[in-house]
């Protein structure tokens, strides 16, 4: 068997999204992932699902593998000729024994790479505002380790030269250490009024960050709490903090937010959350896959040209509607009823096929289109209403009732898709979700039954809810759910902005 390889890869600061383009290819060809504790646990998302994931943490007191452990399992698995991704959390080469893995790989003659990575030194304090080069504050900069390895009887940093060698000190897992570090510094002639800034799980939404100076930090940190993952910067760049924070200044810096819409969706909500500052975390709870009887379906394709109207009532229907078209070899020139959609999404999907949409209600749901297509429908004229298995009845009921033929057709069937139930259970009960969004009332009920066999009460202690319309918001509440948050207007950027909303509230009832 031939030998497989190794890469070693900077998984950058903790935002998934800092990851190098070239991490983010080895991630994708791996067979066997070994990742870290600081490596973000979102970036297996891009992991081939066959590939296997090995977890090596460690914290300062304890280890899943140790070092040595870590070598041997690199060794192993390349040698079974996979292709194996080592995740670590930063820069493989800061303080990351890059060297001590790789030299255990050349003993063996197996090849490898180093891929390196943003390391949490620079991005940490970018993140909280605190550039670590400012031509008006320093022409120097230092990396030094705050914990050096244990069985060291003396320590290898010259404090008496690194105190004021440079403007700027930066050091890495330095916090269980920082009584020491202060009075070393000012020891060797460092003020005790330089500035000091700890930044603990920089670039997430559990960011921290606590400034002082060399006087006071030690207290200051004992008065929050702060303990590591945490870098510490010295020097008068902290200053700029004041003015230059940014991260934790976006509406939803601080937020974990759960995301329940369907795995082919979730990633628009999601995107806006990351830009508005808050982290996504996806439970895609229903999937989309064609009816169990394609028969309806298709003999209301190939008649297509003898409707009025074609109404469609979400952007997965106008997908499932064409993408079985277009199996079934339909010219889509046979349809030559007029088009209705519920909501600019669905509006734009149909347009982006070269279709006009005549009727867009202003209420995203069905009773606002019901409004709007009143005036325009005509007793006798054939509807076709494509749409999901689950759909709510009151469309074909009320068109019905103004005298119209209406055949509805289930384009597509939701079941249930709770894959990472587990971990979703235990970041509710570690209280690490703060938000809960559903999207329709599907997603709703099957959040329900997915966690079915928990104590729902308890999970949900603290957490808020937030609804897209009344309709899922009312199905909530039937399902003994509280809500917190409604959007006004039924649509993603509606609920993101009644989420903004709810949290700039709670802010200010903090502050008063």
């Amino acid at each position: 068997m031939s030998k497989g390889k190794v890469y070693l890869v900077g998984a950058g600061p903790g935002d998934p999204k800092l990851i190098t383009l070239r991490g983010l290819e080895t991630i994708r060809e791996a067979d066997c992932i070994v990742y870290d504790r600081l490596a973000s646990p979102r970036l297996l998302d891009y992991a081939r699902a066959d590939a296997e994931r090995i977890y090596c943490g460690k914290l300062p007191d304890r280890h899943t593998l140790t070092q040595e452990e870590i070598n041997r399992l690199l060794v192993e698995k390349a040698l079974a000729g996979k292709i194996v991704t080592r995740l670590k959390g930063g820069d493989p080469a800061i303080f990351g024994r890059v060297g001590e893995e790789a030299e255990e790989l050349v003993k063996h003659g197996i090849p490898f790479e180093i891929v390196p990575g943003i390391t949490a030194g620079i991005a940490a304090p970018a993140y909280a505002g605190i550039p670590v080069t400012h031509r008006d504050y320093n022409s120097s900069l230092a990396i030094v380790t705050g914990h050096e390895r244990p069985e060291k009887t003396a320590s290898s940093i010259n404090w008496e030269k690194l105190a004021t060698a440079v403007e700027t000190i930066i050091f890495y897992m330095g916090v269980g250490n920082l009584p020491f570090i202060r009075e070393q510094l000012i020891k060797y002639g460092r003020s005790p009024q330089t500035p000091v800034a700890l930044i603990r799980w920089g670039t997430t939404v559990d960011q921290q960050t606590v400034v002082g100076t060399l006087a006071d930090i030690v207290e200051k940190r004992e008065q929050a709490g702060l303990t590591n993952p945490a870098i510490i910067i010295v020097g008068e760049v902290v200053s700029l903090r004041d003015k230059l924070q940014w991260f934790e200044k976006k509406p939803l810096f601080g937020k974990r937010i759960l995301v329940t819409r369907a795995r082919s969706q979730a990633s628009e909500l999601s995107e806006k959350i990351s830009e508005l500052g808050g982290e996504a975390y996806e439970f895609p709870l229903i999937k989309m896959v064609p009816p169990k009887d394609l028969a309806p379906l298709d003999e209301a394709l190939r008649k297509l040209d003898q409707f009025d109207w074609v109404i469609f009532t979400s952007v997965n229907g106008v997908t499932h509607f064409f993408q079985r078209l277009r199996e079934l070899g339909i010219d889509i020139r046979t349809m030559t009823g007029r088009l209705a959609a519920v909501g600019p999404k669905t509006a734009e999907a149909l347009e982006a096929k070269g279709l006009t949409v005549s009727v867009l209600p202003g209420e995203f749901r069905a009773e606002g289109l019901l409004d709007r297509l009143k005036s325009e429908l005509k007793p006798g004229q054939s509807v076709l209403l494509p749409r999901a298995d689950i759909a709510r009845e009151i469309l074909p009921r009320e068109l019905r009732s103004l005298g119209l033929q209406v055949t509805e057709v289930d384009t597509y069937q939701t079941v249930m898709d709770a894959g990472n139930q587990r971990e979703v259970v235990a970041l509710l009960a570690e209280k690490a979700i703060h938000i809960v969004t559903f999207t329709s009332s599907s997603t709703v009920k099957n959040f329900v039954q997915a966690l079915a066999g928990y104590n729902l009460q308890e999970l949900l202690d603290g957490v808020r809810i937030a609804c897209i319309g009344p309709i899922t918001a009312q199905t909530a509440r039937d399902l003994g759910l509280p809500v917190h948050i409604v959007a006004a207007d039924s649509h993603i950027q509606g609920l993101l902005d009644a989420i903004i909303e709810s949290q700039e509230r709670e802010r200010q009832d903090a502050a008063v």
